[in-house]
């Protein structure tokens, strides 16, 4: 919520798409809000009222959402805030995965699972999180 200073707005390109500049490292990067989040970015009540968060994050149910996941700096990719809860077939909570796509857990056959994906996904690729969901849930797991 706090990284409203790391990120400078330079201009607004189009309605979903910004030229930004990652203010910590200087580094320019186009910003574009992701398709699937564009209703709630366009809702700007909830930032009006927190402003010292990151212009790109909105609620979403319980959730704080990133809205340009796909396009955030690699500051954001690296803050290690949870993106994604696994559950088991109970309803469990048995790991999460970080903004920098790491998974962790003490769950033996949810790591297997994982390392197992891993070895497939590049943690480069930009639908990496998407990746690493499908493969979660096609193996049984619940992932918000």
């Amino acid at each position: 919520m706090y990284m409203g200073d790391y990120i400078g707005i330079e201009r607004q390109i189009s309605q979903f798409e910004f030229e930004c500049c990652s203010v910590s490292t200087g580094t320019p990067f186009i910003a574009r809000v992701d398709e699937d989040k564009r209703a709630i970015f366009s809702d700007p009540g909830w930032i009006d009222q927190h402003p010292t968060a990151c212009r790109f994050l909105r609620p979403d149910g319980d959730l704080i959402r990133c809205t340009i996941h796909g396009t955030s700096p690699a500051q954001c990719k690296y803050y290690r805030c949870v993106v994604m809860r696994v559950f088991d077939g109970e309803g469990t909570l048995i790991g999460t995965m970080t903004g920098n796509i790491s998974l962790h857990t003490e769950d033996p056959g949810l790591r297997k699972c994982w390392e197992d994906a891993e070895r497939k996904i590049s943690h480069l690729v930009a639908d990496a999180e998407v990746r690493f969901q499908r493969v979660l849930e096609e193996h049984g797991y619940r992932v918000e």
